[in-house]
Parts: structure tokens; C-alpha cells; sequence
């Protein structure tokens, strides 16, 4: 298999995907998809500062970064629920549940602390980072600190897989001077340590005591920085303070606190994390200070998608169409959400249409497109009049979905490359024999520009050994295209 291709049943191929869509390019990150849950109450204030909180974020890692990264453009999806607006634009491949940053109410009222859903190991990436509308409105502020600068603290978490640099568990450690230290990096940021406790509408606040038995400061004893610092590091401690503009670093890594960092990565720095990630390896620092990002805003649409079918000749070999039409079954009734509008186009040498895109509200919608399954298979085959009629019942919206069932014996593909390219739709194929996956690279070689992103497994619950492939057309080079048909050539 072609590195990164993986093996999917056939509920994935036909499901959303949630894998991020975030690329790096020339320093720039792409793609982003900030999204708002559906819960939250419509309020445009909350579009303009999320924009700010990006572009503040974005200026604040470039520098943090030594000028390699920043956001480039970012996807802000908004709910269906929300009115309609000339500026929103239907989403083409983003979704909520493949969201970078979700926007949602708190797990516990009264809890804005934001996070990211991070459950992996040093130096991977995370799920998502989660932020509350009144987080993002500015009214935790006096909490935690300017938006942009904390989007950049969680962003090290999501993208790069480092930790935090405190630990509530274990706010103090006994250092090697015989000093008891708050848990922190680095060791310049300086402050006070007191207990601070509030009871019955009332604070109380002195000096802290040390507890006799662990030798460390007693049960809510804290630390409070200096407001007026110096140190420059770190972003994975406290990145409110106004000094700090950068990661702790393998000269300034304070390796004796048991922070989070230190324990889950080995005692290495956050930024020695960073720099051994893939971004950091494929960039060179900028000259020149970054544009601002743009913005997309997306309003979350009703899901629009056709099948098309092939019915011919070739489909009667090898129980082919029986086992298309389980597949078709399986996605109907398994796969499509109610609220979607589903077509469905046959084809042979030529193609014609079947239903027309109706909404699915229950079972009985579904059952009507089912009895519109083909029952014979004869003829040619031309996989282009399949798609190009689709694309006129989508009427060619972007985001739109074609599920392709074919054998794939065709050797034209490449007459309607361009189209595909052109239409913004996402071509979902699910090949039912050996030659599926030569046609799509005869696609890709009529144009050296559409690459097909496939996920490829023998299926085993459709009636026989059926290959599936999810598929996206993707700009991309000749260079990918050339990897396709080397891993073809070793295969024969």
C-alpha cells in the first residue's frame, strides 16, 4: 500500500470522514475548520471574534515560532440552524465532526476553561480544541488571558502533541537547591506562593505553610506570578503574561518540575518536541511578516448526493450487480442521514436518471429509491455520462456527493477529468472489479493534476470480495500521480 492509504470498512468509506483537513503550505496553515455547535444560540458577535481571535493567534505564532508558521486561511462553519446570508457558502468537504476547534457549551455550566481533546502520546497530534461562546466573546478574560494568545497555547497541543508546562496534581516539587518551587517553565517567571482559599462569600489569603509530612507547600497554596516579568518563556506555562512570546527550549527547559511535559515527554522541552515535528522539518523561517488569514463562513447544508449506478454489460460477470445493489441497499438504509436529498443515475454507454434528488424523512423514501435499482446489466460502459448527468442533478453544488458503483472497465475516464476537477463535488467510488482503479488512473493521466486518494480493502459483507474505494479528487502533482502508477506496476 501507498503510505498513507488504510483499510476501511464500507460504513467509512460511505461516512464523513472526521480526520482534519488542515495542510501546511509555505509556512501557512490551511484549511482550519473552526466549528459552532448547534446548541449555541445564533449571535454574529461570535463570527467577528473568533476572526480576531485567529488573526491575534496568528501573528503571535509566527513570532512564537520563529517566524515559520502562521494560518492562512480557516473555515468558520456555522450552524444550520442559524438564518441564511449572502456571505455564507455552502461547505464542500468540512463537517462538524472533522473540526480543528469546536465551539460549544460547557460539559458543567459555569465551566469556560477551554482544552483540547488530547489523548495521545508526546509529539502527536490531538482531536480537537474546545472553546465556549463566552470564552470566545471575551468574558473569561480576566481567567484566562487574551483569546488569540491561549488559540496559540492549545494549538501547540492539537498540532505539535506537547503539554502543558504546570500540573494541578503536583503544583510544587522540592528542587535541588532545597527550595520548594512551583511547578512551572521556566524558572525565571517570578511570582509569589500563597494560600488562597474562599468560603461562605468570603477569601481567605497569608502566607503558605509547608506540610510537614510531604515537605511541599499545604492544600491550596498557589502561585502568583509577577505581573511585571521579564522571562520570555513559556507558551505551555502561562502565556497570559505579557513577557511571554516563546516555548521553553533545550537551554531554558526546566527538567527538574513534574509537569506534564516532563513526564509525557521524556523531559524534553516543548519546543525540541516542535522541532522534531514533520512541519518544523518542511518549513524554513519567513522574510517577510505573514498576511492576515482569510476567512471563509460556511453555513452546514442539507447533505445533496446521487448514486450512480453502472448497469453494464461487464456488471453481469461475476455476481457483480447483485452485489452493487447490496452495496446501494447498505448505504441507503444504513449510511444516509433523514434530512438528505438523494438521487440516482444509471449507466451503460449512456446515462439517464433514475429519481430525481428527494429528501429522506423516513424509510419510505428510502424504499422508493431502492425499487429504482437496476435488474438487468447490458450494453457498453461510460462512466462520464454517469458522472456528467449526476453533476447536472446536483446542479453542480459545491459540497455535493456522488457515490460511483462501477466495475470501472472503461477506458475513457479521462474525457471528463476536467469536469470533476471543476464541479466541487466529492466522487465517492466503490469498484466492483480488478479495473476500477485503472480507470481512475486513467483519469488522472489525462490531466497529471487529479489524484485519487483511495482506501482500499477486500469487504467481506457484500456477498463475496468486493474492493471498496472512498475517493476525493484532489489538486495535486504529477509527482503523486507517478507514485500511483509505480505502486500499480508492483502490484502486477
Amino acid at each position: 500500500l501507498v503510505p498513507g492509504i488504510r483499510m476501511l470498512g464500507l460504513g467509512s468509506v460511505l461516512q464523513r470522514s472526521n480526520t482534519s483537513l488542515v495542510r501546511l503550505n509555505d509556512n501557512g496553515y490551511e484549511d482550519l475548520v473552526i466549528a459552532i455547535d448547534p446548541g449555541v444560540p445564533e449571535d454574529g458577535k461570535l463570527i467577528e471574534q473568533i476572526k480576531d481571535m485567529v488573526t491575534t493567534a496568528s501573528t503571535y505564532l509566527f513570532e512564537a515560532t520563529q517566524k515559520r508558521f502562521f494560518f492562512k486561511n480557516v473555515s468558520i462553519l456555522i450552524p444550520e440552524n442559524w438564518e441564511r446570508s449572502p456571505e455564507y457558502k455552502r461547505p464542500k468537504h468540512e463537517s462538524y465532526d472533522q473540526a480543528d476547534v469546536r465551539v460549544a457549551a460547557p460539559a458543567l455550566p459555569g465551566r469556560d476553561e477551554p482544552y483540547t481533546r488530547q489523548f495521545t502520546e508526546c509529539g502527536e497530534k490531538a482531536e480537537y480544541i474546545h472553546f465556549t461562546p463566552d470564552f470566545i466573546l471575551g468574558k473569561k478574560q480576566n481567567e484566562y488571558g487574551p483569546s488569540g494568545r491561549l488559540f496559540v497555547h492549545e494549538w501547540a497541543h492539537l498540532r505539535w502533541g506537547v503539554f502543558d508546562e504546570y500540573n494541578e496534581d503536583q503544583p510544587y516539587y522540592s528542587a535541588k537547591s532545597k527550595k520548594i518551587e512551583a511547578t512551572r517553565c521556566s524558572t525565571g517567571i517570578t511570582g509569589k506562593n500563597r494560600f488562597y482559599k474562599c468560603q461562605g462569600g468570603s477569601c481567605i489569603t497569608r502566607s503558605c505553610r509547608t506540610n510537614s509530612t510531604t515537605k511541599l507547600y499545604e492544600k491550596d497554596c498557589q502561585f502568583f506570578p509577577d505581573k511585571v516579568q521579564t522571562e520570555k518563556a513559556s507558551i505551555m506555562f502561562m502565556q497570559s503574561i505579557d513577557s511571554v512570546l516563546e516555548f521553553c527550549n533545550a537551554e531554558n527547559h526546566n527538567q527538574e518540575a513534574p509537569s506534564l511535559q516532563n513526564i509525557k515527554c521524556n523531559f524534553r522541552s516543548t519546543w525540541e518536541v516542535i522541532s522534531d515535528s514533520e512541519d518544523f522539518k518542511n518549513t524554513i523561517p519567513m522574510a517577510p511578516p505573514p498576511p492576515p488569514p482569510v476567512f471563509s463562513l460556511l453555513r452546514i447544508s442539507e447533505r445533496i448526493l446521487c448514486l450512480v449506478l453502472d448497469k453494464s454489460g461487464s456488471m453481469s460477470l461475476y455476481n457483480r450487480l447483485n452485489r452493487m445493489n447490496q452495496a446501494a441497499k447498505y448505504f441507503l438504509l444504513q449510511t444516509v442521514e433523514n434530512g438528505s436529498w438523494v438521487g440516482m443515475v444509471h449507466f451503460d454507454s449512456a446515462a439517464s436518471v433514475k429519481s430525481e434528488l428527494i429528501q429522506i424523512k423516513s424509510n419510505s423514501e428510502k424504499n422508493k429509491l431502492l425499487q429504482s435499482l437496476p435488474t438487468q446489466a447490458s450494453g457498453g460502459t461510460s462512466i462520464c455520462s454517469g458522472i456528467t448527468t449526476a453533476f447536472q442533478l446536483n446542479a453542480q453544488i459545491d459540497g455535493s456527493e456522488i457515490v460511483l458503483l462501477t466495475d470501472g472497465e472503461d477506458s475513457t475516464t479521462g474525457n471528463c477529468a476536467k469536469a470533476v476537477k471543476q464541479s466541487g463535488a466529492i466522487i465517492h467510488l466503490i469498484a466492483l472489479g480488478p479495473s476500477a482503479e485503472r480507470a481512475v488512473i486513467e483519469m488522472s493521466n489525462e490531466t497529471e493534476s487529479l489524484l485519487c486518494q483511495g482506501r482500499c480493502l477486500s469487504h467481506y459483507g457484500v456477498s463475496g470480495s468486493a474492493i471498496l474505494m472512498s475517493v476525493e479528487w484532489l489538486h495535486t502533482s504529477s509527482t503523486a500521480i507517478k507514485k500511483i502508477k509505480e505502486m500499480k506496476l508492483k502490484k502486477k
